[in-house]
């Protein structure tokens, strides 16, 4: 499992996290925004720096940068990890997968308020687990589809990927792979408390649709 590497490897699995951390941090939903002009995009709609919520400024091209480099963040970070330690590389990957998503989720730049981690998290899965991170994808994608709701894609995708992951390594427990799914996709579910309430009061906003500005809540 992830803690089973010897006490001298801890300060370069501190040092893994960190930079995962660092990275996961970066606000590109927000500096995307106000780069093109459209303004701060916590003053819109949900208030939240996804992807979902800069669709809602009217630019696809926009939303589908910021989608592209949230789920780059999430692979890049567990790339960093692979290349960086060559020993205990399961580990390090699984740690830094885990930490770039809490950075999404919680960047100090933004007062430890962030997204939900939903695109960040993709990315780290397709890094990390490819064959499970590309069925997430089609999960996510086709959930999105047919819902037209973007937390249905996002629940049903996280839901999916540690299953994946455990069917995948022949129903072994205790691979290094389980780990990182499980606790991002809880954190991904725990970020989605407000979504859930709203899809079971059948009041959850549809892709695209506008949503009032107050009060502002995270919907990526």
């Amino acid at each position: 499992m992830i803690w089973h590497v010897p006490n001298f490897a801890w300060p370069l699995m501190a040092g893994v996290a960190f930079i995962a951390y660092l990275i996961g941090s970066i606000p590109f939903g927000m500096l995307i925004t106000q780069i093109s002009g459209v303004g701060d995009i916590r003053k819109i709609g949900s208030g939240n720096i996804g992807a979902t919520n800069v669709l809602r400024t009217g630019s696809k091209k926009l939303a589908a940068l910021t989608l592209l480099c949230d789920m780059g963040k999430g692979a890049f970070a567990v790339l960093c990890a692979y290349i960086f330690c060559v020993s205990y590389t399961s580990q390090a990957e699984a740690l830094a997968a885990i930490c770039v998503v809490i950075g999404h989720c919680f960047p100090i730049w933004l007062g430890f308020k962030g997204g939900k981690g939903v695109a960040t998290g993709l990315g780290a899965a397709l890094a990390l687990t490819p064959f499970a991170g590309i069925l997430c994808c089609i999960v996510w994608l086709l959930g999105a589809k047919l819902s037209k709701i973007s937390s249905v894609g996002a629940l049903s995708a996280f839901v999916a990927w540690p299953l994946l992951v455990i069917i995948f390594n022949q129903f072994d427990l205790q691979t290094p792979l389980v780990f990182p799914a499980l606790v991002i996709s809880l954190l991904v579910m725990w970020r989605h408390q407000a979504n859930i309430h709203r899809l079971i009061n059948n009041t959850e906003p549809r892709i695209g649709e506008k949503k009032e500005q107050s009060p502002p809540s995270s919907n990526e």
